[in-house]
């Protein structure tokens, strides 16, 4: 049996995800700058599948104040062995992890990891499972909670759809 020495996972593309106060006048704006129509639009949430350069770009409805516009960030892979490949890698470099699986986020089916680095970005790794699903009761991610601060983990989680929940770095 031939083994590989080292896992390689094939990234799709960048994603990026904002917080914006309308999402039907940021929708306006989007068209405009990508010249390209979203892919999936919700109540308070858009999906532009952008090709050139490969990005998945989301807008997420959300009244904010202190972390502004982002959301978080993240890596779209090709299957879930990819992201459990990330995960370990980012394990490995001693960053607090979590995971994500089988879960309903963004309207879609999806297995993902988070870590978060030192300004308290979330960062994912993710694959979509199943795309497109009608729009419901709200999202499983993302329920708020109560920070809690450590010497090892500073965490809080998010309140609306596609935001990650709690995850920190170890130190």
């Amino acid at each position: 049996m031939e083994g590989k020495s080292e896992n390689t996972v094939q990234a799709l593309k960048a994603h990026l995800a904002l917080n914006v106060r309308n999402v039907q006048t940021s929708l306006e704006f989007y068209r405009k700058l990508l010249g390209i129509e979203p892919s999936k639009v919700r109540t308070g949430y858009a999906k532009f599948d952008v090709q050139n350069p490969p990005l998945n770009l989301t807008l997420n409805e959300s009244s904010f104040n202190e972390r502004g516009a982002l959301s978080h960030l993240g890596i779209q892979v090709a299957s879930t062995a990819d992201v459990l490949a990330m995960r370990d890698k980012w394990a490995d470099q001693g960053l607090l992890t979590r995971e994500e699986m089988q879960t309903n986020c963004c309207y879609a089916t999806q297995d993902k990891a988070w870590v978060r680095d030192p300004d308290g970005n979330e960062w994912e790794v993710f694959v979509v499972l199943q795309d497109n699903l009608p729009q419901t009761e709200a999202c499983e991610c993302g329920d708020k909670v109560a920070e809690e601060n450590s010497a090892e983990t500073l965490v809080t989680a998010a309140t609306n759809c596609c935001a990650p929940a709690p995850v920190g770095i170890g130190r």
